[in-house]
């Protein structure tokens, strides 16, 4: 859990003191961004677990997203993808955003992580991001079906991996050429739209026959 971080915290009252930090890497700014895509992975994740129980209880029940039998979370329960280590995705997704919640809690509240915390968070975050390119190459490329509440989630996690990473190429906890940590100062957030817009245009030309059926 978050240490004393004296390290951290005298490198960002330095770059504060140039005006260089900007706002999303300093400790308020990624309190909040943790907290606002934690949240978003979490409910997300909780719907998807709960669908799922639903209809381990009831092989008819209709989910919440079964909107068409292009987007039905109903229908992705039912591959092998959906439970990748022999239990639901939904599980993963629960646990990793209750740490990315905890953590942001601690930034809101004053506290300051150590350098290995930002290093074990970044690991952590970035497997997930591996995870969730899979599953959207997968949703579009094998099980050609849709999930709302897995949309959701790749939506947050693109957000929380650019902002994180971008957070800590400024910490010098990623240790990164000066020009790629000006780009990610100046650009990430615009980064993270770029990529969910790609995401976007990717789900929507994948599917064009389904959408102006």
């Amino acid at each position: 859990m978050p240490g004393s971080g004296t390290d951290g915290t005298s490198r960002e009252v330095s770059r504060k003191a140039h005006g260089i930090l900007p706002a999303f890497a300093t400790a308020r700014g990624m309190g909040w961004t943790l907290a606002v895509t934690g949240l978003i992975g979490f409910l997300a994740s909780g719907q998807l677990l709960l669908e799922r129980l639903a209809l381990y209880e009831n092989p008819d029940y209709v989910t919440s997203c079964d909107i068409s039998p292009l987007i039905s979370c109903g229908e992705v329960f039912r591959t092998w993808q959906a439970a990748v280590f022999g239990f639901p995705n939904p599980l993963i997704g629960i646990v990793s955003f209750a740490i990315v919640l905890t953590t942001s809690a601690a930034l809101l509240s004053g506290a300051r992580c150590a350098r290995w915390y930002w290093m074990g968070l970044q690991v952590g975050v970035s497997l997930g991001m591996v995870f969730v390119v899979w599953l959207w190459s997968q949703a579009l490329f094998e099980i050609h079906i849709l999930c709302l509440y897995c949309m959701a989630v790749w939506a947050a996690m693109i957000v929380l991996f650019v902002l994180l990473t971008a957070r800590n190429v400024l910490h010098s906890v990623i240790p990164v050429p000066a020009g790629a940590t000006r780009f990610l100062g100046e650009w990430a957030p615009a980064l993270a739209a770029v990529l969910i817009l790609a995401t976007a245009a990717s789900v929507f030309f994948s599917f064009i026959d389904g959408f102006i059926a």
